[in-house]
């Protein structure tokens, strides 16, 4: 069986399932605050930051550090509950599949529901920003191309992370200890963005991101580049060995 219609069954059972749900439901909640508390805007004027750029790096730091991490362990372990519920891998195996093939097309619909989920954000803050616009009476909105290049990068750096959630939802089989290893990881990103080493953990590649745009924003902080040259090969290097262990351990725990 093709890789694409591996993925267009995968994709029909996400439709079957609450997730989509959970995705709208994570965003929502993020945002809510910011439209309530958006007159706190006004008074980063000390770190140097307009109360427009300061109400979005805000959302996206909410959302980086951890409520979009928090949502993909969630979905991974759904990922992986459409199989072993219902007796689902056995009527998979039925079928004509390679489960190499089949683990990755799983991946790609968790990179598919991350796409969504930032699409999401988007969407919602624009809203979000209109509405405090006018509570204000000030303009929150910035411009579509800024937006969108910000949370494109999000997405980008949180690659690897998924990586790693994916890894984890192959190896452990208990979904409340999956989901439990999954957000414990989340914590230490924050601590560990201020270290040299940042880059030798996926889990705080998007939050560094969204806390490096939000130092260049800022006139009184120290701003901070990214390295791709040291980052990437090791953030590449993690993706594809996370997702060729994750290939091997499914095979070996579902024809077992």
């Amino acid at each position: 069986m093709k890789f694409m219609t591996l993925l267009s069954i995968e994709l029909a059972k996400i439709r079957r399932s609450k997730i989509i749900l959970i995705l709208f439901i994570a965003v929502v909640i993020l945002w809510i605050p910011s439209v309530a508390n958006a007159h706190l805007n006004f008074k980063m004027s000390f770190a140097g930051i307009s109360p427009e750029n300061n109400f979005l790096i805000q959302g996206l730091m909410g959302m980086a550090w951890f409520m979009f991490p928090a949502s993909m362990v969630v979905c991974t372990v759904l990922l992986a509950e459409t199989e072993r519920g219902h007796n689902g891998i056995i009527k998979m195996k039925s079928l004509p599949i390679n489960l190499t093939t089949l683990c990755l097309a799983k991946f790609v619909v968790l990179l598919l529901l991350a796409a969504s989920e930032m699409a999401l954000t988007m969407l919602t803050y624009f809203i979000s920003a209109s509405i405090a616009s006018h509570l204000q009476n000030y303009d929150f909105l910035l411009p579509v191309s800024f937006v969108l290049k910000e949370i494109f990068f999000l997405l980008l750096s949180a690659i690897p992370m998924l990586a790693v959630f994916w890894l984890l939802s192959t190896c452990i089989q208990t979904p409340i200890f999956c989901v439990g290893t999954g957000l414990a990881s989340i914590v230490p990103s924050i601590l560990l963005i201020n270290t040299k080493i940042w880059f030798l953990y996926p889990m705080a590649y998007p939050f560094y991101v969204v806390a490096t745009e939000y130092a260049k924003l800022s006139t009184s902080m120290t701003e901070s580049n990214l390295n791709f040259f040291l980052w990437l090969p090791i953030a590449i290097s993690i993706t594809l060995v996370s997702l060729w262990l994750s290939c091997r351990y499914f095979e070996q725990t579902e024809r077992s």
